[in-house]
């Protein structure tokens, strides 16, 4: 309670408590009020302490398409089981959604979609599902209907962590794409001479370091957006190829699903894709994917350029 909300003091009539009792009373109080104060400033750190991240739920619409080429504007390849999204220019964010999943629920149903390509044209609020997608939470034939959504907080992951490094990447130019990481990610660093350089994401999804890194091998230290943290030693300067760790981002799981056979009312084509800078020696970019089919799965050839969360939740107890 503060001191402005504490009642003035009430009179006592004369002769009907001593001084001695007066003053104990007196000092009581002043004591209670003391704890009462103390309380109410402390409370607010103690519930923030304890306070969890948990994703605001979004409400808006969706319609679906057909990613031609496989790739989206995240450089990953269309999941195996076929549930993907694309989000709205705001909300794609610079590529800082990708790799994350959203929780989207329609009319018939609720589905569980990857975030790997951005919808230029899709005002905020909405969302362009896979067709496969689509057809889980409505009948495809709607078009386009109502839906909630939000961001997965720790989804089941796919698998271990992956790491692609580019193509063009050498000791003085470097980008890298990180697969498989469940949340959104926040950083990514390179350790160098001792100390952990951070990279820059791309809208592409790709993270790089303008001036390189090194010859390698690197050891690669990425931290989502719920703050788990994995280092990934060993990573050797394979330009195209994917390197699968052993190390998930955090506990077990899987994800995956059936695909669907829904037809799709519209097909959105890949963008020109972003060329390395002219002072990085580079190699031809291919369009032959230089991983196993397993592999395509999750990660891409190359990256096309742009085209096309949380609320506190106060424990029990907390004011």
């Amino acid at each position: 309670m503060a001191d402005a909300d504490v009642p003035p003091s009430r009179r006592i009539p004369p002769g009907r408590v001593s001084r001695r009792s007066l003053g104990v009373f007196a000092l009581a109080g002043v004591a209670a009020l003391a704890l009462v104060v103390a309380w109410r400033s402390f409370a607010p750190t103690a519930c923030a302490a304890i306070q969890v991240p948990q994703a605001a739920t979004t409400s808006g619409r969706a319609t679906f398409y057909d990613l031609a080429g496989g790739i989206g504007n995240c450089s990953y390849a269309a999941p195996s089981d076929g549930l993907y999204v694309a989000l709205p220019p705001g909300e794609y964010a610079a590529a800082a959604k990708c790799g994350g999943y959203l929780s989207v629920s329609g009319p018939k149903g609720t589905v569980r979609a990857k975030v790997i390509d951005q919808c230029p044209e899709c005002e905020a609020g909405h969302v362009d599902l896979s067709r496969t997608a689509f057809a889980r939470i409505a009948d495809p034939v709607q078009g386009i209907v109502p839906v909630t959504y939000r961001t997965v907080v720790d989804p089941a992951l796919p698998g271990p962590l992956g790491i692609r490094v580019k193509e063009g990447s050498s000791q003085w130019w470097l980008a890298i794409l990180v697969s498989n990481h469940g949340n959104p990610l926040r950083s990514v660093r390179v350790l160098r001479d001792g100390s952990w350089m951070s990279l820059r994401r791309t809208d592409y999804n790709y993270w790089l370091a303008e001036h390189g890194a090194g010859t390698g091998p690197f050891t690669v230290r990425v931290t989502d957006v719920q703050g788990h943290t994995a280092t990934l030693p060993g990573i050797a300067l394979l330009p195209g190829e994917v390197q699968r760790t052993t190390i998930r981002m955090y506990g077990a799981g899987s994800g995956g699903g059936a695909t669907g056979t829904t037809p799709a009312p519209t097909t959105r084509g890949p963008s020109p894709r972003p060329t390395t800078p002219v002072t990085t020696p580079v190699t031809t970019l291919s369009t032959t994917p230089v991983m196993t089919p397993a592999a395509a799965a999750q990660l891409t050839t190359d990256a096309p350029t742009p085209r096309a969360e949380a609320s506190d939740v106060a424990q029990p107890g907390c004011s």
